[in-house]
């Protein structure tokens, strides 16, 4: 398997086909895998299809510390160094998409175009809705018990189109994730304050949502702070969007990669030139 020292972190990373550069990221507790059928399909269309795995998830090194969104932000461009990537297409899934507003932010020069699949939220996962602290800790202690089959379980009862078998990938990954990509990855996620410089983004950007997601609203709220983004949203689909529907989701990012941000704006702006053309 191949892997690459970033930051000094032993990084996971595949790639197949030639063309531009697609980096694909996985969300929290997941993995390169969760890509199986869409990176793939890209590199039949002409791209260089690439995923990796973060520090402490998949195959990477579980390292001691660095569990942040930054950091993980920083690795997304090291490894876009070591492959000699000047720009690249950026498709985040969950904390994959709040890494992806950090790079939009931080590192917009370096890409091509951004697209969030239900990112977790700008300003954090909202841990103060009731039962939310209760359900972590049950989470944890599922965990902590290795409780596979009660995690298989539930999280097919909690998915629009369930596939038994990715699922159950799914959570033999979460399983094997350490400790400090569990547990500093999720504060992370619940510390995230960037949203007021969501409008600082104007790189062509898609926001992918899924209608059954409990991420949704947020997804709804983020999106038009977006400097320059437009919006899908996935009927009868819940958070693995790209797992539970993969041939809707590679015809709408396929659509987006040939025509970038069509929103209303984009067509006044279209009108606007034609006629002072005339």
């Amino acid at each position: 398997m191949p892997h690459a020292n970033i930051n000094g972190a032993s990084l996971y990373y595949a790639e197949q086909g030639t063309g531009p550069a697609i980096l694909f990221h996985h969300g929290y507790t997941g993995s390169h895998d969760s890509w199986d059928v869409v990176a793939p399909a890209f590199a039949a269309k002409g791209y260089r299809a690439i995923v990796m795995d973060c520090r402490g998830a998949g195959d990477s090194e579980h390292t001691a510390d660095g569990y942040s969104i930054e950091q993980y932000a920083d690795d997304v461009i090291g490894m876009a160094d070591h492959l000699g990537l000047e720009r690249f297409i950026y498709v985040g899934h969950s904390m994959g998409g709040v890494i992806g507003m950090e790079l939009g932010i931080r590192y917009a020069s370096r890409l091509e175009k951004l697209v969030l699949v239900a990112p977790a939220p700008a300003d954090g996962v909202d841990v103060s809705v009731p039962g939310a602290a209760a359900q972590r800790e049950r989470g944890l202690a599922l965990r902590r018990a290795r409780d596979r089959e009660t995690l298989l379980r539930e999280r097919l009862a909690t998915t629009a189109r369930p596939n038994p078998e990715t699922i159950a990938a799914a959570v033999d990954r979460a399983l094997s994730v350490s400790d400090g990509h569990y547990n500093d990855s999720w504060d992370a996620l619940v510390t995230s304050r960037r949203g007021d410089r969501l409008e600082e983004i104007m790189v062509p950007t898609l926001l992918v949502a899924g209608a059954a997601d409990g991420l949704l609203l947020a997804n709804l709220r983020d999106y038009p702070r977006l400097g320059n983004a437009t919006i899908h949203v996935l009927s009868r689909v819940s958070h693995g969007i790209h797992q539970e529907d993969p041939d809707t989701f590679i015809t709408v990012l396929g659509d987006f990669l040939d025509h970038g941000v069509v929103t209303q704006a984009t067509l006044v702006r279209r009108f606007r030139e034609m006629a002072a053309a005339r």
